[in-house]
């Protein structure tokens, strides 16, 4: 079966070559750094590194704690991150900077993945959330290399596709030393697909191991003073195409009751920019750009938020955020981050990614929950009227947050790094 995979990727590379060449139009970085998705680096990298690969943003800030915690007890750990995505590269470089090494992740081809092997030399691989490769885990294991999934995950959907290819799936989780998994569901559904009991842990999830320093928390009150002035600022995070429309819509409706409100946007993915700025200047709405550098005045309708890393700040700055990919198709985005910062929750009912952080989120009143826009509003408009309502949400989500803390040091005890020196 792994031998019909390999064929059957080889063969999908022009396929490959042309899905990156057509994402490159909207976001030019697609197209550069290709010769490293192929194992292939025009410099040299230090050996025998401490390995962790995790997708696009949201599994980078995740990471990060661990991350850091290493580096503070381990110092002398050379560690290496591999992504996905360009915005996850952008995000590890503009965080940990050239405290680590950084590549995107080779795709999964047997002569690709051993020229990676080969030029970093990892002592051990730690792959965060659900990334099975089949070439990348046979590799570690033949040559002997500790491989973990961490902070993992498993829908019921995807516990529906591993088993329909099972011949592929259970050597990869053979070859797997631990899986750390987010949730005990997430735990049964890995042993379910074919993973051995005994290397099956629940450790919690390491998203809830977010820091919101103090120093955010009044850069962004400054900033509110700054840009917004006593605007009541609802901030719409992550959104998606089909989303922002609907929230446009929405600022129009909210505007007669809430006449000082302001809708700040951050799209998902940098690539749509443009497209959201144009859909409000369309929509015959006032727009302020971040990287124009320029203030809100009282007519100011929108403020994008065209900038990257930025997310925690501009929570900061909210009376009320909705976090996107939750009213689109998508299964929602973090929710903890708003809830860190101490700003009220909301988001739509399309949350699979994070279905129980939503449902006990929920259940202890630290977020609402819309069905629709027309729900949302109604929503926003009882937050503005009910401060104490605003002031028992913050509270709750940080309580919630602080309650399920502790899952990146119980990983970095399972990692056992000093084995390793």
């Amino acid at each position: 079966m792994q031998n019909l995979y390999s064929f059957l990727f080889y063969s999908a590379i022009p396929l490959i070559i042309s899905r990156l060449w057509w994402r490159s139009l909207k976001n030019p970085a697609y197209r550069q750094r290709i010769f490293e998705r192929f194992g292939f680096y025009t410099q040299t990298y230090v050996q025998n590194v401490i390995w962790f690969h995790a997708v696009s943003v949201g599994e980078s800030e995740a990471l990060f704690p661990l991350i850091r915690l290493i580096q503070t007890r381990q110092p002398q750990f050379s560690i290496l991150i591999t992504t996905t995505t360009p915005t996850g590269s952008a995000r590890v470089q503009a965080v940990l900077g050239e405290s680590v090494q950084h590549v995107y992740l080779p795709y999964d081809l047997p002569d690709v993945i051993s020229r990676f092997l080969k030029v970093f030399k990892p002592k051990i691989a730690v792959i965060v959330e659900t990334e099975i490769w089949a070439n990348l885990f046979y590799a570690c294991e033949k040559i002997q290399i500790p491989l973990y999934l961490i902070n993992a995950r498993l829908s019921e959907r995807s516990v529906r596709g591993y088993q329909k290819i099972p011949s592929l799936v259970v050597p990869s989780l053979c070859a797997i030393t631990k899986i750390a998994t987010q949730t005990e569901a997430d735990k049964n559904r890995f042993i379910e697909i074919g993973a051995n009991p005994e290397k099956v842990e629940n450790l919690g999830n390491i998203k809830f191991d977010i820091t919101i320093p103090e120093c955010c928390l009044s850069e962004g009150q400054n900033l509110k003073n700054q840009i917004f002035a006593k605007r009541f600022v609802f901030l719409a995070a992550s959104t998606h195409d089909g989303e922002e429309i609907l929230l446009l819509d929405a600022y129009k409706n909210l505007k007669k009751q809430v006449p000082e409100l302001i809708l700040a946007i951050a799209p998902r993915h940098p690539e749509r920019f443009s497209t959201v700025g144009n859909l409000a200047k369309n929509a015959d709405l006032k727009i302020v750009t971040r990287t124009s550098q320029k203030t809100c005045n009282d007519t100011t309708d929108v403020f994008l938020i065209d900038t990257l890393g930025e997310l925690k700040l501009f929570y900061a700055t909210a009376d009320i955020a909705f976090v996107g990919g939750s009213f689109a198709p998508i299964g929602g985005h973090n929710v903890l981050e708003p809830a860190a910062v101490g700003t009220p929750v909301l988001f739509g009912l399309e949350m699979k990614n994070f279905a129980l952080i939503a449902e006990k989120m929920l259940t202890a009143n630290a977020a609402i929950q819309c069905k629709n826009v027309a729900e949302l509003e109604n929503q926003i408009i009882k937050l503005y009227n009910q401060p104490e309502l605003r002031k028992n949400l913050q509270h709750n989500a940080k309580n919630f947050v602080v309650q399920n803390q502790g899952a990146t040091e119980r990983i970095y005890q399972l990692l056992n790094l000093e084995s390793f020196i």
